[in-house]
C-alpha cells in the first residue's frame, strides 16, 4: 500500500510509476476524487455532530416546553441527516480502500525501464554449461530421465489430483526432501536466519497484508466455508508474523527462514510448459524473509541475493542474475533480481529464485512499525523476500546437469550427507 500523503502531494510520480508499469495511471485519479470525497462527508459530519452537541446543551437550559419541542424535533432530522452522511462515508470509505489496494508499489530508481520481460537485464553469469558433446550423449530432459529411473511419475499424480500434479518415488522423494533439509541448514547456520514452521492456511487479511489480494484471488485455492487460503508462498505467513505490532529497532533487521509448500492456480496457456515439473499447483519452497529499517534494506537485498547464489555455487550449477525491468516487477516489489538456472535437458533458463525489497509497502498494508528510539514517532519498516530456493526448479537443474550417459544421476557432493552418503542415482 502506498502512503497516502505520497498521492495526495505528488501524484503524478505515483502515475509516472503506473505508467512504467504498463498500468493504467488513471487509478491515482479515482483514488484522489474518493479521498476528496471522503474528507468533504467527514467535515459535513463532524459540522452537524458539533451542531447537535450545541443544541442539545441549549435544550437542556430551555424553559418553554413548545420552543424545546421544536429544537429536539429540528435536533432528530440532523440525526437523521447525520446517520444518512455516515452510511454515505462508510461506501465512500470502502471504495477508497477497494481502489488503494489495487495500487502497486513504485519502482525503485535504479530499476531498468521497459514494457516487459524482453527488457530484463542480465546482471551477470556464473559458471559453464557441462559439455555433453565432450561427454559423448545428448542431454535428456527430466521428463525422460524421471520415469526411466523410476523416481518420477506423471500417471499417478495426475490420477490422484489430476493435470499439474506429480509423485516423487524413492530417490525422488529424498533428494527433494534432502535439497529442503540442506537449505534450510545452511540458512540457519551459516546465513543467521531464524527457521519458522507455518501453518500452510492463513486467513484473507494476511493476504491482503502481503498484497495478494484482492490481485490476484483468481490464483489463489480457497477454502470457501471457513474462508482460509492455501498458501502461495510462506511470504504470506512471514509478511505477517509481526502485524500490527511496533518493534524495538535494536531487533532490526530480523531474518526468517521458512519451509511451506505452495498452492497456485497456474492458468497457463494451452501448449506452454506442458512437460514435465516445470510448472504446477503445488511445488515446495524454502523461503528467506527479512524486515529492515529504510536505510537497511538495499544492503538487506543484496545479501539476500548472496545467499541464494550461495546455494547455487555449492550446488555446482550454472546460473545467471537478471534485474527485473519496470514492466515485470511483481506488483509488491520495488526492485527484484531472478536467479535463473540452466537447465541442458531442456535447453533452456529456469529461474529458482525471486529476490525482493518491497520497501513498507507490505508493512503498511499489515501495518508494522518499529520505533527508532525510546519516546520517538514509530516508521513503518521495510520487507524483503527471495526464494531461497525454489523447487522443482532446482530439482530439474540437478537432474539434467548431473545426468550420466547410461542414464544414472550423480548427485553434488554439498547434498550427499543429506542424502544417507547417497551419491549416485540410478535404477
Amino acid at each position: 500500500m502506498l502512503d497516502l500523503e505520497l498521492l495526495r502531494h505528488e501524484p503524478e510520480r505515483v502515475r509516472e510509476a503506473l505508467r512504467k508499469r504498463n498500468d493504467d495511471p488513471k487509478l491515482v485519479d479515482e483514488i484522489l476524487l474518493l479521498d476528496e470525497r471522503r474528507r468533504e462527508a467527514v467535515q459535513e459530519v463532524e459540522i452537524l455532530r458539533a451542531e447537535r452537541n450545541r443544541v442539545s446543551k441549549e435544550i437542556g437550559a430551555m424553559k418553554e416546553p413548545a420552543a424545546r419541542q421544536a429544537r429536539i424535533a429540528e435536533m432528530r432530522e440532523v440525526g437523521d441527516r447525520i446517520a444518512a452522511l455516515e452510511q454515505g462515508l462508510r461506501e465512500i470509505e470502502t471504495a477508497f480502500n477497494d481502489k488503494h489496494l489495487w495500487l502497486p508499489n513504485i519502482p525503485d530508481a535504479s530499476v531498468p525501464v521497459g514494457p516487459d520481460e524482453s527488457h530484463n537485464q542480465v546482471v551477470r553469469a556464473c559458471g559453464t554449461p557441462r559439455d555433453f558433446a565432450a561427454a559423448g550423449f545428448e542431454p535428456l530432459p527430466h521428463w525422460d530421465l524421471g520415469p526411466a529411473l523410476d523416481i518420477l511419475d506423471f500417471e499417478r499424480g495426475v490420477q490422484l489430483s489430476g493435470s499439474r500434479f506429480y509423485v516423487l518415488k524413492g530417490a525422488g522423494a529424498r533428494l527433494q526432501r534432502a535439497l529442503i533439509f540442506w537449505m534450510l541448514d545452511v540458512h540457519t547456520r551459516f546465513n543467521g536466519y531464524t527457521e519458522w514452521y507455518l501453518p500452510f492456511v492463513v486467513r484473507r487479511e494476511m493476504l491482503v497484508g502481503a498484497g495478494q489480494l484482492p490481485k490476484f484471488a483468481d490464483n489463489l485455492y480457497r477454502d470457501v466455508e471457513d474462508d482460509l487460503w492455501l498458501l502461495p508462498t510462506a511470504e504470506v505467513a512471514l509478511t505477517n508474523m509481526h502485524r500490527d505490532e511496533i518493534l524495538d529497532a535494536e531487533r532490526l533487521p530480523l531474518s526468517y527462514v521458512a519451509y511451506t509448500a505452495c498452492f497456485r492456480r497456474e492458468k497457463m496457456s494451452a501448449g506452454r510448459d506442458v512437460r514435465g515439473i516445470k510448472r504446477g499447483h503445488q511445488f515446495d519452497k524454502v523461503e528467506m524473509y527479512k524486515f529492515t529499517s529504510p536505510e537497511e534494506s538495499p544492503i538487506a537485498l543484496e545479501q539476500m541475493l548472496g545467499h541464494a547464489t550461495g546455494l547455487l555455487e555449492a550446488l555446482g550449477l550454472t546460473y545467471r542474475v537478471v534485474e527485473l525491468c519496470t514492466g515485470d516487477l511483481g506488483f509488491g516489489s520495488s526492485k527484484t533480481y531472478d536467479l535463473e538456472v540452466w537447465a541442458p535437458g531442456q535447453n533452456e533458463w529456469l529461474e529458482v529464485s525471486s529476490c525482493s525489497n518491497v520497501t513498507d509497502f507490505q508493512a503498511r498494508r499489515a501495518n508494522i512499525r518499529y520505533r527508532p528510539e525510546a519516546g520517538a514517532k514509530p516508521r513503518f519498516v521495510h520487507t524483503l523476500n527471495g526464494s531461497g530456493l525454489a523447487l522443482p526448479r532446482v530439482m530439474i537443474a540437478i537432474m539434467e546437469t548431473y545426468q550420466q550417459a547410461d542414464g544414472s544421476i550423480t548427485v553434488p557432493e554439498a547434498l550427499r550427507p543429506w542424502m544417507g552418503d547417497f551419491a549416485i542415482i540410478q535404477r
